[in-house]
């Protein structure tokens, strides 16, 4: 009788559009590591061959301009599984981590929310950063070798961070732990459970080391492989201390490196083999969700953590408030769901309270995302709300639906008008058109941010020298 009353309940309140299963729904979260927008339904790339995630898009609704809260591994993911912002948290950069912010602390994290509610809550590979998937996670699978294998000498000549390698290896599939994760969650979906699950995914391609099989490769032989669209000075325009913080201190090759080694093809052909790579790895997921008695009472979420630059704003990796560091993919599946796809400004840290509402629990006022549950019944309602990513307290983009304002912490400013200007090659910052406009997001900027926690990581370091330079 209680859980008839549940699901009463849980209808009436979604209303006519109902968004809801027929038993307490699972949930299958599946996290990308460093994927920008070059899968084929965001079309960020030509090239991109993705029908895993494409099918999954078009089951759900496609989210078109959802931002990461940072552009790096760990206070983007601390953010998503909190839903706090860095400048609430003070993670701004790849260390500490969650639990150790005063304000993260006694506030549970998504997993641990969950479990609390009675989920059969588990994971495996990369959802948190590091090692707090252990904490976070009842039953952890385990992170299969994360970014290895590794070989013993780099393929490439690039002399810097060893992570940052690229190329054909290993021999076989089955070698890379990305296999091993889907084949890991493969099993655990064709389980049957007592309580509904909580399950978490994490693949680490396509981040660095930029390593895949031969026939990864094959699909993108290197004289048939487009570079994206730059122009020549792409940093013309660009704020100094926004060129200091997306340069100073890093690990990547930078620009003028790779040029000089004629390396800028096999970045871009790397990358997409990886994508295509981890893509199949998704579609054994589906395929093994599918195939399961929770196909239709999962709802399945899937995200990268932030995206990734391979040239654009002559500069490699991440660590940028542009478009090409801080949009992400995002889709969500699942009972009473229509395909649909909708282009208003989400955040990663919405997940949090949608997943919330869509199973019928409490919400959580301390949440600061916003449900996207509106958007889901129909993607083209109205939304208020904007987005905002930051890499150093101070320093914010903030994006609505057409524009993207970004404030550096010298006061320095740009703003693109993106159905003008797709590859934010044109600052607006000073044209008297969008005063107005860029007064309304200019409000959108905190004014209260944590201090930093943490230290010594590049992140750290390039901020540091950003401000010494100012």
């Amino acid at each position: 009788m209680k859980k008839i009353t549940r699901l009463i309940i849980l209808s009436l309140f979604m209303g006519s559009t109902a968004l809801f299963a027929q038993e307490k729904p699972n949930v299958l979260l599946i996290a990308v590591d460093d994927l920008n927008d070059w899968i084929g339904v965001l079309g960020g790339h030509p090239q991109a061959k993705t029908p895993n995630m494409d099918r999954l898009a078009n089951r759900g609704v496609l989210f078109t301009n959802t931002q990461c809260q940072s552009p790096v591994c760990n206070p983007s993911r601390g953010s998503m599984m909190t839903s706090l912002y860095p400048s609430t948290t003070g993670i701004y950069f790849l260390n500490p981590s969650v639990g150790t912010s005063p304000k993260a602390k006694g506030h549970l994290v998504m997993p641990k929310r969950f479990e609390a509610e009675g989920y059969h809550v588990s994971a495996a590979g990369k959802l948190f950063h590091n090692q707090e998937n252990k904490k976070y996670f009842k039953e952890y699978g385990g992170s299969f070798g994360g970014f290895g294998p590794i070989p013993k000498k780099k393929i490439t000549s690039f002399p810097g961070h060893p992570l940052w390698d690229w190329g054909v290896y290993p021999e076989r599939d089955e070698q890379m732990p990305d296999v091993k994760i889907a084949a890991w969650g493969k099993e655990r979906l064709a389980r049957d459970y007592d309580q509904p699950f909580f399950m978490g995914i994490g693949f680490y391609r396509p981040h660095v080391p930029q390593f895949a099989p031969q026939k990864w490769f094959d699909m993108y032989p290197l004289e048939s492989v487009q570079m994206p669209k730059m122009r020549k000075n792409d940093i013309e325009g660009i704020p100094q201390y926004g060129v200091d913080l997306t340069r100073e201190k890093h690990v990547a090759p930078t620009y003028e490196w790779v040029i000089e080694n004629k390396e800028e093809k096999k970045l871009v052909q790397s990358y997409l083999a990886c994508v295509s790579f981890v893509d199949a790895q998704v579609g054994k997921i589906l395929d093994a969700l599918d195939a399961s008695p929770h196909k239709d009472n999962t709802y399945v979420v899937l995200y990268s953590d932030h995206g990734f630059h391979l040239g654009e704003k002559e500069r490699y990796a991440k660590r940028s408030l542009w478009e090409d560091g801080a949009r992400v993919p995002m889709m969500i599946s699942g009972p009473g769901i229509k395909p649909g796809v909708t282009h208003k400004p989400t955040q990663l840290l919405d997940i949090y309270p949608t997943l919330l509402e869509l199973t019928g629990l409490k919400s959580d006022p301390k949440l600061e995302g916003n449900s996207l549950v509106p958007l889901l019944r129909n993607p083209q309602s109205d939304w208020p709300h904007y987005a905002r990513t930051s890499f150093g307290p101070g320093n914010y983009a903030i994006v609505s639906e057409r524009y993207r304002y970004i404030h550096y912490n010298d006061g320095s400013e740009e703003f693109y008008d993106r159905s003008k200007d797709t590859h934010e090659w044109h600052n607006q910052i000073k044209n008297p058109e969008y005063a107005s406009i860029i007064a309304k997001h200019r409000k959108q900027v905190p004014q209260e941010r944590a201090p930093i926690l943490g230290k010594k990581s590049t992140g750290h370091k390039a901020f540091a020298a950003s401000e010494a330079n100012k």
